[in-house]
Parts: C-alpha cells; sequence; structure tokens
C-alpha cells in the first residue's frame, strides 16, 4: 500500500528561547526534523511532506532532500489545521497517511513499521500511536473504558483531575486512511485558544464507526518531545547512549561511553578504540584498528584503517591514509591529507597541504599550501611561508627531502627531490634535486664583548649608587 508522510514542523518554539526554530536545532549533529524524516525515509513513502509557519524559508533551506515538499500553514492555528493544509497537498493520494511531529527526534523506522503493521492487520481507519510516562504532564490523556476499548483523547488542559491521573498519553503519531482526511473540516476551533486540534479527529471516526485505534507499543524515551532546552539536553543524552551502543554492537570499544560525543552520522570500523573527552563531529569516517586518545576532536574527516590519532588534537575537513601517526596537540586545518605511515607530531599544524606516505614532521612546524613528496623529513621549527600580504603561494617539497630545523620556505618555491636545506635557513629560490641549500649570515665571535659588556653595566650601577648616597651632618 502507498505511503505519504506528514511531518508537523509549525511550531514557533518559544519555550527553547532561541531565535532558531525549534526543529532546526541540533542532535547529535543533525537538526532536529532531520532524524524524523530519516525515520520516515526509513519506510521509503511515495512523499514526504513537512508542515512549516513563520520559519518556512529557514527550514526549507536546511533540509533539503528528494521526496521532501514544503506546505506552509501561513498562522498557527493547530496541529488540526497543520494536517489540513498538508491535506490539500494529498488531494490525488491513495493510500496511508503517516503523521509525525519534527520535535519527536528519537523515533526510529522499526516502531514505526510495527505501528503501521498494526494499523493496517486490524483494517482502522485511524490508529494513534501512545505510551506511558510517570511524567504525563503536557501530554493528551488517553482515556479508555473498563474493557479497555479507546473512547476519546482528552487534552491536559480541558481533562479532569481524575483523567490527569492517567498514565497513558498521546505520542502524535498518527496513521489514517487518505479516504478520511475530509473529515478534518469537521473539527471545531477550541475556544480556549482558537486553535484545531487533531486530537479531535479521533473522536470523530469514532462516533462515525469508523475503526479507530489506541497502540501502546513503544518507550517513553523514543517519544520524547523537544520544547525545551532541558529536553534537548536529554534527548541528546538518549541519542547518544544509543549511537554508542550501535557501534560497540560492531565491534567498537569505548574507555568511558558517558564522556564522548559523537554525531550521528559518524561511522567506526570494528577493531578501534575511543579514550575518554573524545568529540567526533558530521560525516567523519574512522577505519578499523584505529586508536583515538583523549581529547580529541576530529570534524568532516576520514581517517584510514590503524591510524593512531595521539592526545589533544584536532583534525578538521582532512584525510588520513592507514598507519598514519597524528599528534599529541597537532592541528589539521580543512584541506590536508596525511599519508601512509607519515607521521605529524607535537605542535605541527598543516593547512590545505598534502603530506607524502612515510614523511615526518616530529614537532613545532606549520606547513601550509604545500604539497610535500615521500619520505620527507620537516626539522623542527620549519614553517612554509605562504602568504605575502595579498595572496597565498604554494611551496613544493619532492620526495626524500631533509628540512633541517628552523627552516623558513619562502614560497612559491620549489625543493627538488632528493634535496638537503641546512638549518636555520631562509629559503627564497628554487633548490635543484640533490643539491644542498644553506643560507645562514657568516658567524662572527667579538672576543671579550661579554666581559666589556659586564664591566660598564656594573660602572653605571656604582655612579647610581654615588647619587643616591644619602647626606650626612649639618
Amino acid at each position: 500500500m502507498k505511503l505519504a508522510c506528514v511531518i508537523l514542523g509549525a511550531g514557533l518554539g518559544k519555550r527553547m528561547k532561541s531565535s532558531l526554530p525549534k526543529v532546526l536545532h541540533t542532535l547529535c549533529g543533525r537538526p532536529m526534523i532531520r532524524h524524523v524524516l530519516d525515520a520516515a525515509g526509513g519506510l521509503r513513502p511515495e512523499t514526504r511532506i513537512v508542515v512549516v509557519g513563520k520559519y518556512h524559508e529557514e527550514i526549507s533551506r536546511s533540509i533539503p532532500g528528494p521526496g521532501i515538499s514544503f506546505v506552509v500553514q501561513e498562522k498557527p492555528k493547530g496541529t488540526g489545521d497543520a494536517l489540513a493544509k498538508a491535506a490539500e497537498a494529498l488531494q490525488r493520494f491513495r493510500g496511508t497517511v503517516l503523521v509525525l511531529n519534527g520535535d519527536t527526534p528519537l523515533i526510529t523506522p522499526e516502531t514505526l513499521k510495527r505501528f503501521l503493521g498494526v494499523f493496517r492487520k486490524n483494517g482502522d481507519a485511524l490508529s494513534v500511536l501512545s505510551f506511558t510516562t510517570q511524567h504525563p504532564e503536557g501530554y493528551g490523556r488517553i482515556v479508555r473504558d473498563e474493557a479497555g476499548k479507546p473512547l476519546r483523547i482528552i487534552e491536559e488542559k480541558a481533562a479532569t483531575p481524575e483523567q490527569k491521573m492517567i498514565t497513558e498519553v498521546n505520542s502524535g503519531v498518527y496513521a489514517l486512511d487518505s479516504e478520511i482526511m475530509p473529515l478534518l473540516a469537521r473539527i471545531r476551533r477550541n475556544r480556549a485558544n482558537g486553535e484545531y486540534y487533531l486530537t479531535d479527529l479521533f473522536g470523530i471516526a469514532t462516533r462515525e464507526k469508523l475503526g479507530a485505534g489506541v497502540y501502546c507499543i513503544c518507550g517513553e524515551d523514543e517519544m520524547i518531545g523537544v520544547n525545551t532546552r532541558h529536553e534537548l539536553l536529554r534527548a541528546e543524552s538518549v541519542m547518544q547512549t544509543r549511537i554508542v551502543n550501535g557501534l560497540i554492537g560492531k565491534g567498537v570499544t569505548f574507555l568511558d561511553p558517558s564522556s564522548v560525543r559523537i554525531s550521528a552520522d559518524v561511522s567506526i570500523g570494528a577493531g578501534s578504540v575511543i579514550y575518554p573527552n573524545v568529540c567526533l563531529e558530521g560525516a567523519t569516517r574512522i577505519g578499523r584498528q584505529c586508536t583515538v586518545y583523549p581529547n580529541v576532536r576530529i570534524a568532516e574527516s576520514t581517517i584510514g584503517n590503524a591510524v593512531t590519532i595521539k592526545d589533544c588534537s584536532v583534525i578538521e575537513h582532512s584525510a588520513i591514509k592507514q598507519n598514519a601517526q597524528v599528534g599529541p596537540f597537532a592541528h589539521l586545518r580543512p584541506g590536508t591529507t596525511v599519508g601512509a605511515r607519515a607521521r605529524i607530531g607535537n605542535f605541527v599544524e598543516v593547512k590545505k597541504s598534502v603530506i607524502g606516505a612515510g614523511t615526518k614532521a616530529s614537532h613545532l612546524s606549520y606547513i601550509g599550501d604545500a604539497v610535500v613528496g615521500r619520505n620527507v623529513n620537516i626539522g623542527a621549527g620549519t614553517i612554509t611561508c605562504n602568504y605575502d600580504g595579498t595572496q597565498k603561494h604554494r611551496t613544493d617539497i619532492g620526495d626524500g627531502v631533509f628540512i633541517g630545523s628552523d627552516t623558513q620556505l619562502v614560497a612559491p618555491v620549489e625543493i627538488g627531490k632528493g634535496a638537503y636545506v641546512g638549518a636555520g635557513s631562509t629559503i627564497t629560490k628554487d633548490v635543484p634535486p640533490m643539491s644542498l641549500a644553506v643560507s645562514r649570515v657568516p658567524q662572527k665571535n667579538i672576543l671579550k664583548w661579554a666581559a666589556r659588556k659586564q664591566h660598564k653595566e656594573n660602572g653605571r650601577h656604582s655612579k647610581r649608587t654615588l647619587r643616591r648616597r644619602p647626606r650626612t651632618g649639618d
């Protein structure tokens, strides 16, 4: 049977106290509504419609994708009105309509599949997904008769004190046959706040004897609705646990799972070990048998197999090949590629450069806008002077080059294959292959200079002492 998914995302989210639309607040690296769209996408629907309101431009820009369309609810008139807007775009659709909320990001495709299975098996015209909670405040309550048959869904504001004690609540997830969509026009405006409640559709379907069911088939954590920053934090914790447990199940070791922060798009290969206080962001890919030591942040990067990332390193939009080693205290800036078996060590910064296989830059160096060949040695304190105040220039270093310590390579410059550059040199011209380049001011020793300097300073000190000696007598 055909399926259409409608995601309600027009809420203003005032309780978030933010200028950012509520559904665009991030959860494990993705906007909340992206998680809902991805869950819906796991069902392979014919279409996904997002109902947006005041922030329709921001939301539509943030979640582009095939098979996603947007419907604007100009004024916030409630969930019933929001679905009615989507119904206008589904006039020719025949099948099942699944209604989700953009602020319930923990819902899974597995739960939705079970819910749709029950809906279709029982032949309902309308089904509601419910859950139980010890803290039902803010949710609509599921009112059942003594036999357990659902009678209606009552909003908290309209509930009696006895009804407020009910712990089974409405999740806001609905499945309905497209044939009953015209019944949305029969929902009446709530007198208290002027909104149209989608929950009223359940009562209408029940009165029409169309078949309406309520199914409690998921846990509370999965149905957390995010309306405040505290709720966002709680949802983040649940999803982090879900992500880490999934990776552990695939053979990844975490030494302190509670301390790591891993985005939903991260992948890690089997046999890798993640130390405490590691932050992995975006679509980062880490291969097999890697070790990531404490206090490392990796963003939008690809790490090959058997790579070691040592303590306190930052890697952004970069690629590291197999068996390489980075850190500690290294910084790989965007556009960097580190070759296989290469070593980028203590306090080395690399920006928009290619580092060849087997090359070593062990400490205290800056490599920017450079192409460095294979098996190159970069001595301590070496820098590429790539910026002339107006534009960046490139440095090319051939295979097998040896760069001595405290060298400045003033770009544009090329160091030929197999060449040597003496320590303390400032290289402003190309160095031919297999050559030695030395650029130093000749050393000059001035004999007894320090002794004469000390003698002069002692003399000045004695004069100051005499001037400051106090007078005695009359």
